[in-house]
Formats: structure tokens, C-alpha cells, sequence
């Protein structure tokens, strides 16, 4: 059964264009290592009449969007393989320019496929 993992993170408006830089090679790093998909979307329509939206919930400041990803494995097996090959890949280290987010503020987990359709 495939595994997933989910982000959401509060980004500063003018760091769009950073975070999609950042973003574009993360998932090809991601790809090359063996993810079965990649997915890094930004907020577009955040309002959500009734439930918390993912504004509130990311608790994202006044100039800030939300950023909405995940990455799909073959298994959680696999999922775990393929972080650590990540994380040693030296393309992923730190080139000295700043985050275009917060570490801090980004929410992750690992999630079991319930349904796939």
C-alpha cells in the first residue's frame, strides 16, 4: 500500500518565487531517489466557510499564504530508504541562503493510504 507524507507550512508572500526554486529541486532530488510523486502546492483559495481554513490552521500571519505538500512512496518501507538517501544527498545541504520559510512553523507527518482511488 503506498505512504504518504504531508506538509503544511506558512510562507511569507514574496517568497513564493524562492520556495518554488527551492522546491523544483527538491522534487527532482526527491525523484531521482525513488518517491513515486511529488507535490508542492500554494494556497489559492483559502477560505473556508464553516471549518478552519488552512490560514488559520497553518496560523499564517497577515502577507503569508500557505503551502500545501506531499510525496507519495510504494511503501513506508520505502518511504524510509528513501529519506535517508535524501538526506545524505549533498544537493540538499544548505547552499548559505535563507529559507524562504520557517522549519518551525511547518507541520509534517506520515500518513497510511485509507483510500486510493
Amino acid at each position: 500500500m503506498p505512504y504518504v507524507d504531508g506538509f503544511v507550512l506558512p510562507l511569507p508572500e514574496g517568497n513564493v518565487d524562492a520556495y518554488k526554486k527551492m522546491a523544483r529541486k527538491a522534487a527532482k532530488i526527491w525523484r531521482e531517489h525513488g518517491a513515486l510523486e511529488y507535490r508542492e502546492c500554494v494556497g489559492d483559495d483559502l477560505q473556508a466557510e464553516g471549518m478552519t481554513s488552512f490560514t488559520r490552521g497553518a496560523k499564517a500571519k497577515p502577507g503569508e499564504t500557505v503551502v500545501f505538500a506531499w510525496v507519495v512512496y510504494k511503501s513506508k518501507a520505502d518511504r524510509n530508504k528513501i529519506i535517508k538517501k535524501v538526506m545524505a544527498d549533498p544537493r540538499m545541504q544548505p547552499d548559505g541562503s535563507d529559507m524562504p520559510f520557517s522549519l518551525k512553523r511547518m507541520m509534517y507527518g506520515g500518513f497510511k493510504v485509507l483510500v486510493d482511488a
